[in-house]
């Protein structure tokens, strides 16, 4: 069991490279080992692009190496549908392969199902949930295939002592140059960034990418705007002719910006149903990952419709020591701590001064 993880870790390093690339496909992973030798290792690496499975052994092959019998590892149960590829079940029963073992099954309708055609054709299957990793970085495609609902990553960045901006709302910059950096790369690996009105109307933001080497995507910019306030002389609207704006709205007739499109949408009580948007968000425009950069009303609503899948936190090494400064959610009252909201630590790293800390909402 070591050893499966050891391997299954493996071939999830090797399909975090394509994060920003693959959407709306899963990042997957494959390694082909026989005889306690890797052959091939392979990883989707965009979007319309070989799947891993075809392209470990496709590596293989062209190292000479003879992989009949062997075993491909696999962070995702291998596909056996035909979409902008053939299905990797076809090419791993072509290739002599004699085991699969995968991170975990594929939940999709329409590309499951692969390990009932796998062992048919005399090929031993088996799911070993033994590397974190490896089920990890298929979280998101798994939750979008099951719920329709885009993966959300929340990223903030709050002092010591949890406070995103001051009394009077000055939140630039609490942290250092370089971690700005890492949220603009994040950026290019989203389909959308989303902020609420507040955010729009106080920060005047331009939710757009820069300072990055290599642009994966141009996210979609949403701003959530129940009440229709969204300012129309503001940067987002004035560059919405070049950077696709979408405002979600329960009052479309007060949006009186040109260039950005209105979406409707529904209340739940006075502010939007985000359950009900986020969803529109997903099969309207496609949206299966977004970035969104929230103020304590918004965070506190997402944490409390349980839409906040991932939390990055970025923590500066400062303290405010201002009851009335601004706290990263609110908006709630809790008087249990049963009922708070828990995250599972994934990762933390330092850069510079200021601590990178990546959550995970149990499922």
């Amino acid at each position: 069991m070591t050893h499966d993880r050891s391997i299954l870790n493996r071939a999830a390093r090797a399909a975090i490279r394509a994060f920003g690339d693959t959407t709306p496909n899963p990042m997957v992973g494959a390694v082909i080992v026989k005889d306690a030798k890797v052959l091939g290792i392979g990883h989707h690496q965009k979007f319309g692009g070989l799947h891993a499975e075809r392209e470990a052994i496709a590596r293989a092959k062209v190292r000479g190496h003879d992989i009949t019998g062997a075993t491909i590892y696999c962070t995702l149960e291998p596909c056996c549908h035909h979409g902008k590829q053939p299905p990797c079940t076809d090419a791993i029963i072509e290739s002599g392969i004699k085991h699969v073992i995968a991170a975990r099954p594929d939940p999709c309708d329409q590309s499951g199902g692969g390990k009932e055609i796998l062992e048919k054709a005399g090929i031993s299957c088996a799911f070993v949930d033994d590397s974190d990793l490896a089920i990890a970085i298929s979280d998101p495609f798994v939750h979008t295939s099951l719920t329709g609902l885009p993966w959300v990553i929340a990223k903030w960045a709050q002092t010591i002592d949890g406070r995103i901006a001051t009394r009077t709302g000055e939140s630039q910059w609490i942290t250092a140059e370089d971690t700005r950096r890492r949220v603009h790369r994040l950026r290019t690996c989203v389909d959308a960034i989303i902020v609420g009105v507040g955010t729009a109307l106080h920060d005047d933001p331009m939710l757009t990418v820069r300072g990055v080497r290599r642009v994966r995507r141009s996210p979609i910019r949403v701003v959530l705007d129940t009440n229709g306030r969204f300012d129309p002389n503001s940067q987002l609207a004035q560059s919405a002719k070049d950077h696709k704006t979408i405002i979600c709205t329960a009052e479309p007739d007060k949006i009186t910006a040109s260039d950005v499109e209105v979406a409707m949408c529904e209340r739940k009580g006075d502010r939007l149903d985000l359950r009900r948007t986020f969803k529109m968000l997903h099969t309207r425009y496609g949206i299966s990952i977004a970035l969104i950069e929230p103020g304590p009303t918004l965070l506190g609503s997402l944490l409390e419709a349980q839409l906040v899948d991932d939390a990055l936190v970025h923590l500066a090494p400062g303290i405010m020591s201002d009851p009335e400064a601004k706290p990263c959610a609110g908006g709630h009252e809790l008087t249990d701590l049963s009922k708070m909201t828990r995250f599972k630590l994934l990762r933390t790293k330092r850069v510079g001064d200021d601590v990178e800390l990546h959550y995970r909402r149990p499922v």
